[in-house]
């Protein structure tokens, strides 16, 4: 059940049909993974947390310095030198007391990303490292979990939803394959804020898709944006028949 008060917080996306009282219930009762807490998992943290997703997991191993400030918008000044994690429940806390936090601080493991996933109904990827996005794939095509996965650097970024539970559906694997994605971070080559603030909005706007059920989500699609020119474009990403971490897990 919605108390007076969440259905007063929440009223103004209760108002719309595709979600209603039903939908914002099954957005009380989600559990979900944020992995990177960073310029993309920042704005997903905070509009999940303000449309009021029962359960958060929150991982990151890092810590918060000044440069980080430019993009990541769920820490401040205050909380330079802290984990990004607790900086990010602090915020998050003081957004939405009903939402409940579950903090990973430490690196984490083939074992227990795992079981990290197992917990949850729906994973985000908003991390800058492609051994991790390739962790974080291969544990939620085990657990048949869907991904929505984002990237952004310098002025480019790109967004799709990987769902194991759809016949169809490629997963990150099928797309960048062992390698193929350079190591480049933002520390190297540079990122503008508000790109990866918008590619995380369209994180957090495909995650509650996905939990509520409504609309078309991103699956079998890529979609790019170019921030200099202000254009989207959509690319078909098909299933890789022979790939190595989901050629057998959907039959």
């Amino acid at each position: 059940m919605l108390s007076d008060e969440e259905l007063l917080r929440y009223s103004r996306q209760i108002l719309l049909k595709q979600v209603d009282i039903d939908g914002q219930l099954r957005l009380k009762q989600s559990r979900v993974l944020i992995v990177g807490l960073g310029g993309l998992g920042s704005p997903v943290a905070l509009y999940l947390a303000a449309a009021g997703v029962g359960e958060l997991h929150l991982a990151d191993f890092d810590t918060l310095d000044l440069s980080n400030l430019q993009r990541q918008i769920a820490h401040d000044g205050s909380s330079l030198g802290l984990h990004k994690v607790d900086s990010a429940m602090a915020r998050l806390e003081a957004l939405n007391p009903h939402v409940r936090l579950v903090p990973y601080r430490s690196g984490l493991d083939a074992d227990s990303l795992a079981a990290a996933v197992d917990q949850v109904d729906l994973v985000l990827d908003c991390t800058d490292n492609f051994g991790i996005r390739e962790a974080v794939n291969a544990a939620c095509v085990k657990a048949r979990k869907p991904l929505v996965s984002g990237a952004a650097i310098r002025l480019e970024g790109q967004l799709s939803v990987f769902d194991p539970r759809v016949a169809t559906s490629p997963c990150y694997h099928c797309l960048y394959g062992h390698g193929s994605e350079a190591e480049l971070t933002c520390s190297e080559a540079g990122v503008l804020g508000p790109l990866v603030g918008m590619v995380g909005s369209l994180q957090a706007l495909e995650a509650l898709k996905l939990l509520v059920g409504f609309g078309e989500p991103l699956i079998g699609r890529l979609l790019l944006v170019d921030a200099m020119t202000g254009r989207f474009r959509e690319l078909r990403v098909r299933r890789d028949p022979q790939c190595a971490v989901c050629g057998c897990a959907n039959g």
